[in-house]
């Protein structure tokens, strides 16, 4: 089996997305820091923050119509120039000195709307960039460099904001998107345009494509709640470890052992091909109870820093063998829209988990929260197995 880097096509995809990666898992960061040195309001930046969501969450089914209509390459080199606009006027607006609150703000819309453009187009371009028997490896890959730049991004954030200034963290995400968009002005992928048709009809169609196949709703159901109580845990996690854990540097050991975890599980997902791979890398997501329950009762630092860590290695392992699977079993024409609609449950999934943690907590306490969502997670990935195409899916050993 040739390795995907060895294939242009993909090496190019690779280190576009790495880049734009990169910038992106630093913004963040800096951007809160930005926004509490201009403001010092919490509510500023969840109104900054909230710019970039809801336009991304409300628009991801559009940018799946748009990227199955036209060429993938072309709509993700569109939306990387339009990023590197966005983040090149929020870093100059920093580094003028005096930055505007709602400057930020139309920057992180502008942001967010690219993003739900330039999303959809993943899998799309994976699938024009490598062979059918090299994907999952393209996949867990792509799935590394994820894992690699959420540990590398802020702290590259924190060390450009504490010498020179968040804005510069801002003008180093739009130079990423500027070199993404070169390296995919060279990338050349093939495409079977849609036939004209209403927004509509498209919409309807790759919706359709959804409700026809029983392992991928139910898996969108247990990634949703996956996602949700991810929330509840970043949420609750740092005040118990701070509360009862020995510190802030229990939470840190945790989050390390969490982005060690994701790096784990993707190389593990590169090597294995399981038989029914919906079910094993659903079983694997279920792990994300543990943490939860563990943080629920406050167990010693040890067990919650360890199940932390195993719970993102079954994510590393669920990621690109559940994008490998979608890429194979899904018609390309509607390939884009399909995923769109798995981005959307998730993405808007964690916003609630964030806003429902600290209300229950604030009711009854931590533990009734991570219990639940211990239960929920736990409950949603384990019960994927009771649909049948879920427990049937397979692939042949070596696809393509």
């Amino acid at each position: 089996m040739a390795h995907p880097l060895r294939r242009r096509r993909f090496r190019l995809l690779f280190a576009a997305r790495v880049l734009s990666m990169t910038g992106d898992a630093a913004v963040p960061a800096a951007l809160a820091l930005a926004v509490v040195r201009a403001t010092g309001s919490a509510s500023a930046l969840a109104l900054v923050l909230g710019c970039a969501m809801v336009p991304r969450l409300v628009l991801l089914p559009i940018g799946g119509v748009v990227a199955d209509r036209f060429n993938a390459r072309t709509v993700a080199l569109g939306t990387d120039l339009i990023g590197c606009g966005a983040q090149l006027f929020a870093g100059l607006e920093l580094l003028g000195g005096e930055p505007r609150l709602w400057h930020l703000a139309v920057a992180q819309v502008i942001g967010g709307t690219a993003s739900a453009f330039q999303t959809p187009t993943i899998s799309p371009l994976v699938n024009g960039s490598v062979a059918a028997r090299d994907r999952q490896r393209a996949n867990a890959l792509l799935s590394m460099a994820n894992g690699a730049t959420r540990l590398a991004g802020p702290a590259l954030a924190g060390t450009f904001v504490l010498t020179v200034g968040p804005g510069w963290t801002f003008v180093l995400d739009s130079a990423s998107f500027a070199l993404s968009a070169a390296l995919l002005a060279l990338l050349h992928v093939p495409h079977v345009p849609l036939p004209r048709r209403s927004v509509r009809a498209d919409l309807a169609e790759g919706w359709a494509e959804v409700r026809a196949r029983d392992w991928y709703w139910s898996s969108l159901i247990a990634h949703s709640v996956w996602n949700g109580a991810a929330g509840v845990l970043l949420t609750l996690g740092p005040l118990i470890a701070v509360d009862r854990l020995g510190g802030e540097g229990a939470w840190i050991a945790t989050l390390q052992a969490g982005a060690a975890g994701l790096l784990v599980g993707s190389l593990i997902a590169a090597r294995i091909r399981p038989r029914h791979p919906v079910l094993v890398a659903n079983l694997g997501l279920a792990t994300y109870a543990l943490p939860l329950a563990l943080l629920a009762v406050a167990a010693p630092a040890p067990l919650v820093i360890g199940a932390y860590g195993l719970a993102l290695a079954g994510l590393g392992v669920l990621s690109p063998i559940w994008e490998t699977v979608v890429q194979a079993s899904i018609p390309e024409h509607a390939l884009a829209r399909v995923t769109s609609y798995d981005w959307l449950l998730s993405l808007a999934a964690a916003p609630l988990g964030y806003t429902l943690a600290p209300w229950a907590a604030a009711h009854w306490g931590p533990g009734v929260p991570l219990t639940v969502s211990a239960v929920l997670v736990g409950g949603a990935c384990l019960g994927t197995a009771a649909f049948p195409g879920v427990r049937r899916l397979t692939l042949p050993a070596h696809p393509g």
